[in-house]
């Protein structure tokens, strides 16, 4: 099992979702693909965005939240603790507040919407990026570089 997994949710700029699996390829991070998504995985921008390194990565596929949470469920029932931690700009806990586990699973929301209520509801915890007043947020992509490398450092994982 990678320490870690990326999961995104209902991604829906292809450019975005390649940036991030091309992260996950090369950190060592597993990741999960949340559907509906906005585009065809077969997407020729997302293609491009991954490059070679998709073939790198694990990927897992969920046709709904519902069953992506049936799943997590599952690995809890069988001793594989799966905790959700969502990225979010509506957050109050500081990502560098967080103790990080192995099998944590790092969840982003769409770059247009982001989050629905029932993936709040769901959360272990929210974390988000402190950043100076009068900024929204960052790219979906760059935010979750940023919280899967000190997710990593502290789990010594690279």
């Amino acid at each position: 099992m990678a320490p870690l997994m990326l999961a995104l949710y209902q991604p829906d700029i292809p450019q975005n979702a390649g940036t991030m699996l091309r992260t996950c390829a090369c950190l060592g991070v597993a990741a999960a693909i949340i559907g509906p998504a906005g585009f065809p995985i077969s997407d020729r921008d997302f293609r491009r965005a991954g490059m070679d390194y998709l073939d790198h990565v694990t990927i897992d596929r969920h046709a709904s939240f519902a069953a992506f949470q049936a799943w997590r469920a599952a690995c809890n029932r069988s001793g594989e603790t799966r905790r959700l931690l969502l990225l979010s700009t509506r957050a109050t806990v500081s990502y560098l507040d967080c103790d990080y586990r192995e099998g944590d699973i790092l969840l982003v929301g769409r770059e247009s919407a982001g989050a629905p209520e029932e993936v709040h509801a769901a959360a272990d915890l929210a974390l988000s990026i402190p950043m100076r007043p009068g900024m929204r947020s960052l790219n979906v992509a760059v935010a979750a570089a940023i919280i899967m490398g000190e997710a990593l450092r502290q789990l010594r994982a690279l």
